[in-house]
């Protein structure tokens, strides 16, 4: 699978399981605006907690459909979630009251949380490994493609001069289900990971699916090289991974890798949702923008996101990944730095503190990005979609702080003091994520992953003479 050049197969693969991260941020960004809220008769409080539960969600969806990713396989679970989705966030739009309204959300976070896990998983292992840094972080950056597209359909169904206010949000909804349904056909022509298959006991069906994909190569002009004999291992199906495997595997065995995930996860989690969850009221209670004018300087916000897994992604395959991560970590702090001391002496203007966001963000995204990938890269196969998830759900937990804290330390917009030192923990939590990375982090660019972590089904020469 390493060896293969990049081929139309590769192509499907990452359009038909990358529209997750799309679908995830149209639904974000589609419920931030609460277009709802009127026609259900909501309070501000229940608006919040609209978005709690989709959250709720995905923490639940993660840890359950992360440990059955790595027991029932990548492509059923990639299917099963995303079809959960479809009918969560399909029948949102047609909620009658609140309570409908927070079901249905609840069920579409279900699906999505699952997706991160199974469709990670799924990526790092089809992918061939001199672009798996590059197709990740792209393909994780394309969240903030759906947070774009979310804005725009925002400004015009969320307009009663367009669209009637009860109708408007109910099409929103619908938006994603549309989405997911173009690709469900091309999903379904996605082979199963035969690593997943081989350390599962299925060896001929992992042989029959390499040698299908290798045949599409072909047919594509595609020139094959010798497999490297020397990279042959022997593996012995195991599936029961219980808690004391993953306690020796997560503590014991890579400690110091589960030091580096969590740091990464954390850091860059609670940035994003300091910034991202109160970007609008900075914007209203410090500068005097309305609130449906907030919506016009989300757009280049949501565009700086995206183009830096887009542009900085094949730098994390070259350069390397701790160096990278260390690089957008740190620059991203220092910006967020120096806008904090320039807000401070109301130096910015809506349209300046907006650019310095989009500057701080091109790199954070795409740093963001890379923690993503190292938790799915760095930790054995078969514990892989339950690594993802485990970091994921913590890093929520962790990131759901942020907008309360911030949201206090903005308050009326009297003060800019409380903001600016909010700002400058933030800009110095980022900076530290980086130091860890470049401290302990792996240089994982361009590595098969069973040379990143030997699978846990592996027999070695002292378990062979066990056994």
């Amino acid at each position: 699978m390493d060896r293969l050049p990049w081929t139309k197969f590769h192509w499907s693969v990452v359009i038909g399981l990358g529209i997750s991260w799309i679908l995830d941020g149209l639904e974000i960004q589609i419920v931030s605006e609460s277009g709802f809220q009127k026609s259900l008769g909501m309070s501000a409080a229940q608006v919040g907690l609209t978005g709690t539960i989709y959250l709720l969600g995905q923490v639940v969806g993660a840890l359950t459909f992360g440990r059955l990713t790595d027991k029932w396989g990548r492509r059923k679970l990639f299917i099963i979630t995303l079809v959960i989705y479809l009918i969560g966030s399909g029948l949102a739009g047609f909620a009658p009251n609140m309570g409908f309204l927070w079901v249905f959300r609840f069920i579409a976070g279900l699906g999505i949380g699952g997706e991160y896990t199974a469709i990670n998983s799924a990526i790092d292992e089809l992918i061939p490994s001199h672009f798996r840094g590059r197709v990740d972080i792209a393909i994780n950056g394309t969240y903030w493609f759906g947070a774009f597209f979310g804005a725009l359909a925002n400004l015009y169904l969320l307009n009663p001069d367009n669209v009637a206010e009860n109708l408007g949000w109910r099409l929103a909804f619908f938006i994603g289900p549309l989405l997911g349904l173009s690709i469900i056909y091309l999903r379904r022509h996605i082979p199963e990971s035969p690593r997943w298959l081989l350390t599962h006991g299925r060896a001929e069906e992992a042989e029959r699916t390499v040698d299908d994909i290798e045949e599409r190569v072909r047919r594509e002009g595609g020139e094959l090289s010798e497999v490297d004999e020397s990279k042959a291992i022997l593996v012995k199906p195991e599936d029961a991974m219980g808690p004391k495997v993953l306690w020796d595997v997560f503590v014991r065995r890579y400690g110091r890798r589960t030091v580096l995930g969590l740091t990464m996860m954390v850091t860059q989690s609670f940035l994003y949702n300091a910034i991202f969850f109160t970007y609008a009221l900075v914007l209203t209670n410090f500068y005097q923008i309305d609130k449906a004018g907030t919506s016009l300087y989300f757009l280049p916000f949501a565009a700086g996101n995206l183009l830096g897994p887009l542009l900085l992604g094949h730098l994390f395959d070259t350069i390397g990944r701790r160096k990278m991560i260390f690089f957008t970590y740190t620059v991203a702090g220092v910006v967020l730095l120096v806008s904090a001391w320039l807000f401070q002496a109301q130096a910015l203007s809506a349209t300046t503190h907006t650019i310095f966001w989009c500057v701080s963000f091109f790199f954070a995204s795409a740093g963001a990005s890379a923690a993503y990938l190292t938790v799915s890269e760095i930790f054995p196969l078969e514990v892989r979609g339950q690594a993802i998830s485990y970091f994921f759900v913590i890093a929520q937990c962790a990131g759901a702080v942020a907008p309360v804290l911030y949201g206090t330390l903005i308050g009326e917009g009297k003060d800019r003091m409380p903001l600016t030192w909010g700002y400058v923990a933030g800009a110095v939590i980022m900076i530290i994520g980086g130091v860890v990375a470049l401290a302990i982090g792996i240089d994982a660019e361009r590595k098969s992953l069973e040379d990143i972590a030997d699978p846990l089904s592996k027999v070695t020469e002292e378990s062979g003479a066990r056994a």
